[in-house]
């Protein structure tokens, strides 16, 4: 008896899902996403809150988008993910349904039930994507990778969740995070 062939879903079984479901298509593969911790929430709302201040401040016309916002990394491959924090300076690359091609600056927070699904899953693909700046924060380890793209390959750096860091796409915005991760109140 022959074994059952994997399936292989496209694009249309992406935007075919119930609203309500959270999934990335990756390599023909649906990737089910589970509900954001109350943390993972509160790192995403202050560090799109700071993002978005930093570009209307300066009159750009980068565009940030939180979750959920579906990236079709390339015109010609179907998959589409939906980072925690998207950043987009090439206006022409959005669309109705999102953006299709690389961003500028992807962030994505660890969750902690898949932590392989960011450090190597999406760090390959981001990196074959041509994205320029991809952020690793790990609330669990205290961790957050930065990746900036140098001659077509990721050059990484590591931080602390107490540390300032630099944007690669904009060098007058600094993250610090001892002061992002102080706005958090504590889980009792």
């Amino acid at each position: 008896m022959p074994l059952p062939k994997e399936q292989i879903y496209t694009e249309d079984d992406y935007w075919n899902l119930p609203e309500n479901i959270r999934a990335e298509l990756i390599d023909g593969k649906i990737y089910y996403m589970s509900a954001p911790s109350r943390m993972h929430q509160e790192i995403l709302s202050n560090l799109f809150t700071e993002i978005k201040l930093h570009i209307r401040s300066k009159h750009g016309t980068c565009r940030v988008y939180p979750a959920p916002f579906a990236v079709k990394l390339r015109k010609n491959k179907d998959d589409t993910v939906e980072p925690d924090i998207t950043v987009i300076c090439d206006r022409s690359k959005l669309t109705d349904k999102g953006c299709t091609g690389a961003p500028d600056w992807i962030i994505e927070i660890v969750s902690p039930s898949n932590p392989g699904h960011d450090y190597v899953r999406k760090l390959n693909l981001y990196a074959d994507a041509g994205v320029q700046e991809y952020w690793i924060i790990d609330p669990t380890e205290e961790s957050v990778l930065v990746y900036i793209r140098e001659h077509e390959r990721f050059n990484v750096a590591t931080y602390t969740l107490k540390d300032k860091i630099t944007v690669g796409i904009y060098d007058d915005l600094v993250i610090d995070f001892a002061e992002l991760m102080a706005e958090i109140p504590s889980e009792d």
